[in-house]
């Protein structure tokens, strides 16, 4: 039965999952910050965790290939082309957690690209829903676009350096 147990904390540290004993859990149950309160209220098993993250990622790419269907459409094409963006970077949240996540949202290295990320989000949201021009709509889905390669390379170490000099080596002409 300890080797069970031992099995299971393994599986739990693999997914994200905190491992603790009890006595240390009623402890700190006073004193548990929102990002904690949450993770403990959304305690799923390993199997729940898979399932969720891939219903949320394939609604997510199906958002975002269905999008492609209202193209010539800029205020509904960045509706849908945000909501799937959204969906499939809350997926991930099902399989590491929600607090480390945004811990890893919130890392030195990626700070940048989550910030420019999530702005080119809100901006494209604003443009679509708000504002209602094509234009500004359809440049903001650029950007979010662009917002999103960047974010993603910031998970593969050494990918943005690889792209700038990749470009500034492209761009680079003497005349």
């Amino acid at each position: 039965m300890d080797k069970m147990n031992q099995a299971i904390e393994k599986m739990k540290m693999l997914v994200g999952m905190e491992v603790e004993d009890e006595q240390q859990a009623a402890e700190e149950e006073g004193s548990l910050s929102f990002m904690e309160d949450l993770n403990r209220s959304c305690a799923l098993t390993t199997k729940q965790r898979f399932y969720g993250f891939a219903i949320c990622l394939s609604a997510g790419l199906t958002c975002t290939l269905l999008s492609m269907l209202v193209f010539f459409n800029p205020v509904k094409f960045g509706i849908t082309f945000t909501l799937g963006n959204l969906m499939a970077l809350g997926s991930t949240a099902f399989l590491i957690g929600p607090q480390r996540q945004v811990t890893m949202m919130l890392d030195p290295a990626r700070i940048y690209a989550t910030a420019l990320y999530l702005a080119s989000i809100i901006i494209a949201l604003f443009c679509a829903l708000y504002v209602r021009n094509k234009l500004l709509t359809l440049l903001a889905i650029i950007l979010e676009f662009t917002g999103l390669i960047w974010y993603s390379l910031s998970y593969i170490p050494f990918a943005r350096t690889m792209v700038s000099r990749i470009f500034m080596t492209c761009f680079d002409t003497e005349f």
